[in-house]
């Protein structure tokens, strides 16, 4: 029956190619042309912000200045928009277009580690009519959360009063080609900007200008973005969403570190963590996992995401570079952080199960925590500073 089931699947998902007829070679030129446009629209994102004048960028900056704020906003927008990926590759954007500077910028980074979560934690409620298989689900949704609040606890308060992540991010773009101060043209960023005339100059013959232009730079880079990301995570998601499943069971199988390894390298491929995260809930949910050999697949998913903001600082300038580096070092250093310190590692496990077990006796728990965390806590935190 199984055999039967793949044979239809695999004769009607144009994603995955019939035994013996090649593989579905369009879906990488797909993927290249998604790439391309996404860079673009980063692009399109960043100059359309600066057509505003200096005048709009000073009242945007002026509106989040409080770095509690920025990382409220971070965690928001992440929840509005359900994907960091979007979130990371808006903020470095805007870093690049001089929206934001980079100290403003790194909370908003930290807070969409956190807003991220809220996706497997939806996915989770799925299970919630099935008393033990929801209390493993949510339990693996949140240790997650619990991971991440952990680690912007720590190193929000260390980067607010040492500014360490940011002077740590600049001596390293120093050192990089890329913010070598001109001295390497990069055929990327020449291709991504021409790509953006393109669109401007097809903007313009429409009779935009002035804001007029830049507004719809900015509503077609945002689409664009949304587009781009979307479609990027449906083709992988599709190719490689059973072999990502399989990989993640051997993974398991060997050291925490491979684990990790495997978890970066899948949401690398799929540009999501949260697909990566959501593959695992069910399969806690279902028993075939435990939230202890999950929970390092789920750390390296924080290392693989970063690729997006590493990508999209490819169309800025060397303080977009900056606040990639930024993601970068703050997923790493928080997960060196827990693989030094054993019991450590237990903390967000033990909070995690904490709560899925007063989840289990009372719903209520579940929508407390949903609609505080990632709504109230935010919203509060924007408003108060």
């Amino acid at each position: 029956m199984d055999q039967s089931t793949q044979g239809t699947d695999s004769n009607h998902d144009p994603l995955v190619a019939p035994p013996g007829k090649g593989g579905a070679w369009w879906k990488y030129v797909a993927l290249f042309v998604l790439l391309f446009g996404f860079l673009i629209a980063i692009k399109m994102l960043s100059k359309g912000i600066s057509g505003f004048g200096e005048g709009f960028t000073e009242g945007l900056l002026a509106g989040v200045t409080n770095p509690f704020a920025g990382l409220a906003a971070g965690v928001l927008f992440t929840v509005l928009v359900q994907s960091s990926s979007v979130t990371t590759a808006t903020i470095v954007a805007l870093v690049g277009g001089g929206t934001l500077n980079v100290a403003v910028a790194v909370p908003m980074v930290m807070g969409a580690n956190i807003g991220t979560t809220i996706t497997n934690t939806l996915v989770s409620i799925g299970h919630v009519r099935r008393g033990n298989e929801f209390q493993r689900a949510f339990s693996a949704a949140t240790v997650h959360d619990f991971f991440n609040l952990i680690v912007v606890a720590i190193m929000f308060t260390i980067e607010v009063t040492t500014g360490f992540l940011e002077k740590s991010a600049y001596t390293i773009a120093n050192s990089m080609a890329i913010g070598g101060g001109g001295s390497y043209k990069s055929p990327i960023k020449a291709a991504v900007s021409s790509g953006e005339k393109l669109f401007a100059s097809i903007f313009e013959w429409c009779g935009l200008e002035g804001s007029g232009l830049a507004t719809a730079k900015v509503i077609f880079g945002i689409g664009l973005i949304f587009l781009c990301l979307t479609m990027i995570t449906k083709i992988m998601k599709k190719v490689i969403a059973h072999k990502a499943e399989r990989a993640m069971n051997k993974a398991l199988k060997k050291s925490v570190v491979f684990a990790i390894a495997v978890g970066a390298m899948i949401t690398m491929a799929v540009q999501s963590s949260s697909i990566t995260t959501s593959l695992i809930v069910p399969m806690c949910g279902s028993g075939i996992l435990s939230l202890e050999a999950a929970f390092p697949v789920m750390l390296g998913a924080n290392i693989g995401t970063t690729i997006t903001a590493f990508l999209a600082s490819l169309a800025t300038d060397k303080n977009g570079l900056v606040i990639a580096l930024v993601h970068v070092l703050f997923n790493t250093i928080g997960i060196v952080g827990i693989l030094v310190i054993p019991r450590a590692r237990q903390i967000p496990i033990v909070l995690a199960e904490g709560l899925a077990a007063r989840a289990v006796r009372n719903k209520i728990w579940v929508i407390a925590y949903v609609f505080i965390m990632f709504l109230v806590i935010p919203l509060f935190g924007i408003l108060l500073f």
